[in-house]
């Protein structure tokens, strides 16, 4: 009777009618619950059904009754794959293979199930057995070769796909397992055609859409693979794997903010995908959302930690010059993975963060040997040689970056100022209109095209440079460099906006200071001059002489220097004048603040504010009570850190104090030191030696060729028409500007033969040959300074029109010092008016210069050891305000009698 049922039932089932045949099945099991078949059956039905729960109790029963059924043992093993209980599930095959080891499904199944446990090549092992034990399927092969794909045996893998394929083409899981094959052999055009059937007989195939996606990726036909996971997710709007492909093709597009929305669904998803987590902390630094972006690594390093999080999370405290924290951050990346390219390239950027130049360069060269078609490592490499002055070496790593991404801003903008450093000013001109082309927005580029201008003397575009300044500056943006804003403009209010900026930019204070309000007690005030160019140039041959003049009984000095050493004389003049002087050019601003907090400097005075290669972030860390800037640069630093400024009431009037950040140290008579021990050389050249004619009026003006602008050449130009036979006597900074500077006198027609360019010269040489001209012309907005000092310390008058800021009134402000105030006129009108005067009038200059020759000795500006005494006045009355607990405040130091 139970056989009739149980045949009956399995016609039933056999023909789809599960819900009749379980009822017949149920039927014989009420007659006789211990019917092994009868409980097969039903079990295999529920399998069937997709209630695999119900199946595995009912065949463990059956198992139970019977302990030796092969079939039993096998369909409990199967219930058991299915619901992921796959250690049980491998016993079953197991104890079913133990009874019949010839049992092929087992043994595929048993491949199945170590497959689904990770054991590859255990289940490799099983699929060897079964295809020995039975014909060849697809399923079998497929399967093999998923397990070869797992083991990365690739060529392996898809040997086994493409046998699966010859016994079934109409499979679209072959189809796209074989294309992950290929791609990981790196065909990925291949890749793409197996990705692209699987989609022709499954078009909604949601992981063969992802997978043809990151296919077109690799083949970089990013559209394509951008319209595979935009389908994907019109399918299946949750899936991770194509948000995240998604996001990361979206950020190398530069599509930042819609990256930034996939990853964060993905995390919404899966709070702990470290993927997702990195990729969003990348968006938010290509947002320049620097400090979420270090927050978002922070979080993703929770997750699971990585060489790549942690390389990226380096390069997010780079850009926020956080780079001691950098350089660890890239040290545990490479403890993970020292074969990670782009960690030893963040190694190498926080390293020159630091100054550490020379061993970022080693940093770089190793990212470049792991990584040599990153164009961002060749970039910072040649930016890095720039910092080490190897300007020429360094091109060609700036063209090798444009080779790979000729769409880089940064290494057009890098390559335009190693141009500029070499003064090859057209072709940095060329560069920086190339970066901006890419990205007008792009600071730099446009600060390097204004620089580059204005030092080739190229007006053309000035009107234009000067409103771009001005809206830039208005608008916060770091439009030009500090210094060149001295040379083009003639704002104190936009000076002040643009120092700021550099502050926040390059050096904003540090968040722990090193001085924190103590009260140091030591027997002498301690000094500390700070200096890139203590060597052969301007500003050493102004100070030395104070160096030497200080009052060792009352100050202890200390030199912090940060150049090169010439070997020159004036170099062992300042070595030998301070009582210690320390070469830093090799260590971290970090190091040397902390350095000097740990010597107890009293007065810190930086003698570069931002020229030359200043080293601002120093005193960025606050390693004195007291912090001054004074002589290299002409006007506020706009650092809250800097205290002081040392000035004259001529060049800092009282009604524009409001412009300046520091409190205003006055000095009696000109701010400018001196030094007269100036050596001049002993012989003097002829005119015709020094390409002068030998009869005629020489007006001179032996400025840097920045300072000359249009409005003071016009009034050049003029005075050669007034003044037969007269010539214009320059200093040759470079032959671009005096191309452009005899062009342009060429339009206002005077011969160009008329500007005669002296070359660069010895100190003392060029000093001696002084006597040569008749007349030196003042530049505006920047006034002569040291230029001044040489030509009226050689007895040469000069002639000044003060301006409205620091630099356009030093001119005024040394006359007024030397007793010649009637050579300050108040307009250019006067200013050319005095000069043609002059130059009409022998007997009037040569009393102008018996005047001047006389002064040179009575009054103040040479008197080195008077100015010291002033200088060091200054210097006590700071100390004493801040002994006393006050904050900084103007103040002025009596005049000496």
């Amino acid at each position: 009777m139970n056989d009739l049922i149980l045949q009956n039932a399995w016609r039933l089932h056999q023909a789809g009618n599960f819900a009749e045949a379980a009822r017949l099945y149920n039927d014989v099991l009420r007659i006789n619950p211990r019917h092994v078949g009868a409980l097969q059956m039903l079990g295999f039905l529920h399998f069937q059904r997709g209630e695999f729960g119900e199946a595995e109790r009912i065949m463990e029963k059956a198992v139970k009754l019977d302990p030796k059924s092969v079939d039993a043992l096998y369909n409990r093993g199967c219930a058991l794959q299915a619901l992921n209980r796959s250690k049980e599930a491998l016993t079953c095959f197991d104890r079913a293979l133990a009874l019949k080891p010839d049992y092929a499904p087992a043994m595929l199944n048993r491949g199945n199930v170590l497959s689904q446990m990770g054991r590859f090549a255990d289940a490799l092992a099983s699929y060897d057995l079964a295809q020995a034990l039975m014909p060849a399927s697809a399923e079998l092969t497929m399967n093999r070769g998923n397990a070869l794909f797992e083991l990365e045996r690739y060529a392996e893998a898809l040997a086994s796909y493409d046998a699966a394929l010859k016994q079934d083409l109409s499979e679209p899981l072959l189809w796209n397992n074989r294309g992950n094959a290929l791609s990981e052999l790196g065909r990925h055009q291949d890749a793409v055609a197996s990705f692209t059937r699987a989609l022709a007989l499954e078009p909604a195939y949601v992981d063969a859409l992802v997978n043809r996606g990151n296919a077109f990726v690799k083949l970089a036909r990013d559209v394509e693979a951008l319209a595979d996971f935009t389908k994907a997710l019109v399918i299946e709007p949750d899936n991770i794997e194509a948000l995240d492909s998604r996001g990361h093709l979206l950020l190398r597009g530069k599509r930042a903010i819609e990256a930034l929305a996939s990853f964060d669904r993905i995390l919404v998803l899966d709070p702990e995908h470290g993927e997702a987590a990195s990729g969003r902390a990348v968006a938010l630094i290509e947002l320049k959302r620097d400090g979420e972006a270090l927050a978002a690594f922070d979080s993703a390093l929770q997750i699971a930690e990585s060489a790549e999080v942690l390389s990226n999370r380096a390069s997010a405290l780079v850009r926020l010059k956080r780079h001691e924290e950098a350089l660890a951050s890239s040290d545990r990346a490479l403890a993970l993975d020292p074969t990670f390219g782009a960690a030893w390239h963040n190694r190498g950027s926080a390293l020159a963060g630091l100054k550490r130049y020379k061993e970022a360069l080693v940093c770089y060269d190793k990212a470049l040997v792991l990584s040599p078609e990153s164009p961002s490592t060749w970039n910072n490499r040649g930016a890095t040689m720039l910092s080490l002055k190897q300007d020429e070496a360094a091109l060609p790593y700036f063209e090798t970056a444009l080779r790979l991404n000729p769409e880089d801003a940064d290494s057009w903008s890098n390559r335009a100022r190693a141009f500029s450093s070499l003064k090859r000013f057209p072709d940095a001109i060329a560069d920086s209109e190339r970066a901006l082309a890419l990205d007008p927005k792009h600071a730099a580029a446009l600060r390097i095209g204004i620089h580059s201008r204005l030092h080739a003397c190229d007006w053309r575009r000035r009107d234009e440079d000067k409103k771009r300044i001005t809206v830039g500056l208005m608008s916060g943006s770091r439009v030009i460099e500090t210094l060149d804003h001295r040379g083009l403009c003639d704002s104190e209010e936009e000076n002040l906006a643009a120092a700021r900026l550099w502050v926040a930019d390059e050096c904003p204070p540090a968040a722990n200071p090193l001085w924190r309000g103590e009260r140091y007690r030591h027997d002498r005030i301690r000094i500390a001059y700070l200096s890139t160019d203590f060597r052969a140039h301007a500003v050493a041959s102004l100070i030395v002489g104070i160096f030497e003049h200080h009052d060792k009984d009352r100050f202890e000095t200390t030199a912090i220097s940060f150049g090169r050493d010439d070997k020159s004389e004036i170099r062992a003049r300042i070595e030998t004048a301070f009582d210690r002087f320390i070469d830093v050019a090799e260590i971290s601003d970090s190091e040397v603040a902390a350095m000097m907090r740990e010597m107890e400097i009293d007065i810190a005075i930086d003698l570069n504010g931002y020229t030359g290669d200043p080293r601002t972030g120093i005193l960025a860390h606050r390693p004195a009570p007291v912090q001054v800037n004074y002589l290299g640069y002409p006007g506020t630093m706009g650092a809250p850190y800097i205290d002081y400024i040392i000035a004259d009431r001529i060049v800092i009037p009282e009604g524009q104090q409001s412009h300046y950040s520091e409190r205003i140290a006055y000095l009696p008579d000109a701010y400018q030191a001196n030094d007269r021990k100036r050596r001049v050389a002993d012989r003097t050249p002829t005119r015709t030696e020094a390409g002068l004619p030998e009869h005629g009026f020489v007006f001179a003006s032996f400025n840097n060729t920045y300072k000359i602008g249009p409005e003071v050449f016009e009034v050049w130009m003029r005075l050669l028409r007034g003044i037969d036979g007269s010539v214009l006597w320059l200093l040759e900074d470079n032959s671009i500007a005096a191309a452009n500077v005899r062009r342009e006198a060429q339009l206002r027609g005077i011969a160009p033969e008329r500007l005669i360019f002296a070359p660069r010269a010895k100190p003392d040489e060029h000093l001696a040959r002084h006597s040569l001209a008749d007349l030196f012309l003042d530049t505006l907005p920047y006034n002569a300074h040291t230029t001044a000092s040489d030509a009226l310390w050689m007895g040469l008058p000069l002639v000044t029109c003060p301006g409205s800021t620091f630099p356009g009134r030093v001119g005024a402000s040394l006359l007024h010092a030397i007793g010649l105030p009637e050579l300050v006129t108040d307009t250019l009108a006067d200013y050319e008016a005095l000069a043609l005067e002059l130059a009409r009038e022998p007997a009037a200059l040569s009393a102008i210069k018996a005047k001047l020759a006389a002064n040179r000795d009575a009054f103040p500006m040479f008197d080195t050891a008077r100015f010291t005494k002033l200088l060091e006045a200054a210097y006590a009355t700071m100390w004493e305000r801040q002994q006393r607990g006050d904050a900084p405040e103007s103040f002025s130091v009596p005049a000496i009698p």
